[in-house]
C-alpha cells in the first residue's frame, strides 16, 4: 500500500510524504510512483531552462522508517511495549554500562520519544476532526491524562540511571529525551487549549493549562530553554535547540540512501558499440578510397579526414540515442536503503521534461477532470515534468531483530519552487472598476499561477491516482488543494 499526503512546508517548498507500507504476508515488496507536474507554459520550464541537475537541486528527499503506531494510552498502560522496552534498557545499562548497552539505552530513548510525538500528533488531529459530539469531553480528558502519565513515567526512569555507574554524558541522553517530550507535549497542549477556548469548553481548557504550567515548572527546575515573550535572543536559542533536538531524536528512524547514477554499465556498453560502429565506418571508407584511387596522397588524405569526421558524428548520434531513447528506460539515480548496516532494499529515481503528447491518456484524464476556467480545455498551456520513483523493500530485513514492528518506510520529498517563480509577473495587480455609486475605483487583485500535480502510484498491480492543484505567485506558495476524482 502507498499512503500520500502533502502540505506547504514553507513559503517556497511543498512537502510530499509518501508512505510505502509493506504487506505482512509478502517478503519482497515493490512500489512505483510517478509524479506528473503540469506547469503553466508561461513559466518557461523546458529541458534547456530547467535541466535534470536543477530539478535535483530543488528536491530534498529524506528516507525514514514509519514510526511504530501506538495509541497514547498504550504507551505506558500495563504491559505497554514502549515503557517496558525503555525500562529494561535503562536497567541493563545502569547495571553494566558497556558500549552495547549504552547504544540500546540511547536507541530506546529516541524510539520512546518518537512514538510519543507521533501518538500526540495523531490524537490531537483526531480530536479536531471528531464529529461525534458526545465523545469530545472524553477524548480531550483522555489526551490530558495520558500525556501527564507519559511524562510522569518517563520522569521516574531517572531514578534507575542516577547511579555512580552512569557517566554525565550518558545521563545527558536521558535529559535530551526529557526536554524533547516536554516541548512536544507543550506544543500540542497549546493547540488543544486554543481549540477548547474556541469551543468555550472552559473546564477542559483549565485542565490542559494546568498540565502546561506543570511542564513549564519542570523545565525551569531542569534549566531547559523556554520561550519568552520579550526575549528575542532566548527565543532564537530555543528554536535552534528544539530543531537540533528533533533531529537527534528522529535520527533513530532515518535511513541511509546514498545515491549514484543508474544504468552506467549499460551506457558504457552502448557507447562502446557506438565507437565500434564509428571505427568500422571510418576504416571502411579509408579502405574503399585506397582501393578506388590507389595511393594518391591528396585524395587519400581527404578520405581519411571525411571518415574521421563521420566517425565522430556517428558516436555523437549514438550518445544522443542512449540519452533520449534507451536512457528513458532507466533511472537517473539509484540507492541502497540501509539501516544499522543492514540493506533493507533499494530505490531508483528519474526525471524528465516531456511534451503533452507523451503523457498517457489516463493521466491526462485525471488532469482534465476539473478546470478553474473552461479556457484551459482549449489552450492547455502547460509543460510536463515527470518524476519517477521505484522502491523495493525486503520486509524480513525491515523487521530484523527489533522490538518494534515497522510497517514500511516514509519518503519525505520537499520541492522548492523558487525556480518556477522567476518569470512570474507581479503578485498584486491593480484593476479599475466602476462602483455602484458610479465612481471609478481601483481593486487590488492577486495574480496566481496554477501547477497541477497528478500522482500515479501502484502496488500489487493496483494503480491509483491523486491530483493536487497548487497556487503559486512570485511571493511563493499560496495554497495546495486536493482535487477529488
Amino acid at each position: 500500500m502507498i499512503e500520500i499526503s502533502t502540505k506547504i512546508h514553507d513559503q517556497y517548498s511543498i512537502e510530499l510524504k509518501v508512505g510505502f507500507v509493506t504487506r505482512k504476508q509478502q517478503r519482497m515488496n515493490d512500489f512505483s510512483l510517478a509524479m506528473w507536474m503540469f506547469v503553466p507554459r508561461s513559466l518557461d520550464i523546458t529541458r534547456t531552462t530547467y535541466p535534470k541537475e536543477m530539478f535535483y537541486q530543488d528536491v530534498k528527499s529524506n528516507i525514514r522508517l514509519i514510526t511504530p503506531t501506538f495509541l497514547l494510552r498504550e504507551i505506558v498502560d500495563g504491559p505497554a511495549v514502549p515503557l517496558q522496552n525503555i525500562r529494561e534498557a535503562f536497567g541493563a545499562m545502569a547495571s553494566s554500562p558497556t558500549k552495547a548497552n549504552i547504544g540500546e539505552y540511547e536507541y530506546h530513548i529516541k524510539m520512546f520519544a518518537s512514538i510519543v510525538k507521533s501518538a500526540m500528533r495523531d490524537e490531537i488531529l483526531h480530536i479536531a476532526t471528531n464529529r461525534i459530539e458526545p465523545d469530545t469531553n472524553a477524548l480531550c480528558e483522555g489526551f490530558i491524562e495520558n500525556a501527564e502519565r507519559i511524562l510522569d513515567e518517563y520522569g521516574k526512569l531517572r531514578s534507575i540511571i542516577n547511579v555512580p555507574t552512569v557517566e554525565t554524558g550518558v545521563m545527558q541522553m536521558y535529559l535530551r529525551g526529557d526536554e524533547f517530550l516536554g516541548d512536544v507535549a507543550g506544543k500540542h497542549l497549546l493547540d488543544l487549549i486554543a481549540w477548547l477556548e474556541a469551543k468555550d469548553m472552559k473546564d477542559l481548557s483549565r485542565k490542559a493549562s494546568a498540565l502546561y504550567s506543570k511542564i513549564g515548572n519542570h523545565k525551569k527546575n531542569m534549566s531547559y530553554p523556554e520561550l519568552r515573550e520579550d526575549d528575542p535572543g532566548q527565543n532564537r536559542l530555543y528554536l535552534h535547540r528544539f530543531s537540533v533536538l528533533k533531529k537527534y531524536i528522529e535520527s533513530v528512524l532515518y535511513l541511509r540512501a546514498s545515491k549514484k547514477r543508474d544504468g552506467v554499465l549499460v551506457e558504457q556498453i552502448y557507447l562502446s558499440i557506438a565507437a565500434g560502429i564509428a571505427m568500422i565506418v571510418a576504416t571502411g571508407l579509408s579502405a574503399l578510397f585506397r582501393k578506388q584511387f590507389g595511393s594518391m596522397a591528396l585524395l587519400l588524405f581527404i578520405a581519411m579526414v571525411v571518415s574521421y569526421m563521420l566517425k565522430d558524428r556517428i558516436k555523437d548520434l549514438m550518445r544522443y540515442y542512449f540519452a533520449h531513447k534507451v536512457g528513458s528506460k532507466y533511472f537517473d539515480n539509484k540507492a541502497k536503503i540501509i539501516h544499522k548496516d543492514v540493506e533493507l532494499g533499494w530505490l531508483k529515481e528519474g526525471v524528465d521534461v516531456l511534451s503533452l503528447s507523451k503523457v498517457p491518456s489516463d493521466v491526462l484524464s485525471v488532469r482534465n477532470s476539473s478546470h478553474l476556467t473552461e479556457l484551459e480545455d482549449d489552450m492547455n498551456p502547460e509543460r510536463v515534468i515527470l518524476y519517477r520513483k521505484s522502491v523495493h523493500i525486503d520486509r524480513t530485513k525491515l523487521q530484523g531483530d527489533t522490538d518494534y514492528a515497522f510497517l514500511g518506510i516514509n519518503d519525505i520529498l520537499r520541492l522548492n519552487v523558487q525556480n518556477f517563480t522567476k518569470k512570474m509577473d507581479d503578485p498584486i495587480v491593480p484593476m479599475k472598476t466602476l462602483s455602484s455609486d458610479g465612481v471609478v475605483s481601483t481593486v487590488l487583485c492577486k495574480r496566481e499561477y496554477y501547477m497541477n500535480l497528478v500522482l500515479q502510484y501502484s502496488y500489487d498491480d493496483v494503480i491509483e491516482y491523486k491530483r493536487f492543484r497548487i497556487a503559486l505567485s512570485r511571493d511563493g506558495i499560496q495554497s495546495i488543494e486536493e482535487i477529488s476524482q
